[in-house]
């Protein structure tokens, strides 16, 4: 069984920046493809961003060009770089499996309030 456990989050104004890490557990991390997902408060927790094993990208349109994915495998975390933040990006912050499948994690909260 795979475990994640992500960090990072905290309180930030608008406009500021935030680097959220998710640390994996498996030593075979490099074959997944993995993903940050979010949840804010009365929402459906919703997918921000994937990459691929292979190191392919992709982004939900809210956060296209403001947040970046990526993966260190040596390490077996993957990142996520969130930049120009805006109020309704506070959520807690999930990393999974990209589908998820994996037991959720405890995640991150993000706060962006002035």
């Amino acid at each position: 069984q795979v475990h994640l456990v992500e960090s990072g989050g905290g309180l930030v104004q608008p406009g500021g920046s935030l680097r959220l890490s998710c640390a994996a557990s498996a030593r075979i991390f490099s074959i997944y493809n993995m993903a940050w997902y979010r949840q804010a408060p009365g929402e459906q927790r919703e997918l921000v961003a994937a990459i691929s094993a292979e190191g392919r990208t992709n982004y939900a349109d809210s956060v296209k060009g403001r947040f970046t994915i990526s993966r260190d495998n040596a390490k077996s975390t993957v990142y996520l770089q969130m930049n120009s933040l805006k109020p309704e990006d506070t959520a807690v912050y999930y990393c999974n499996l990209f589908p998820a499948r994996l037991t959720w994690g405890r995640g991150t909260q993000v706060t962006v309030s002035s």
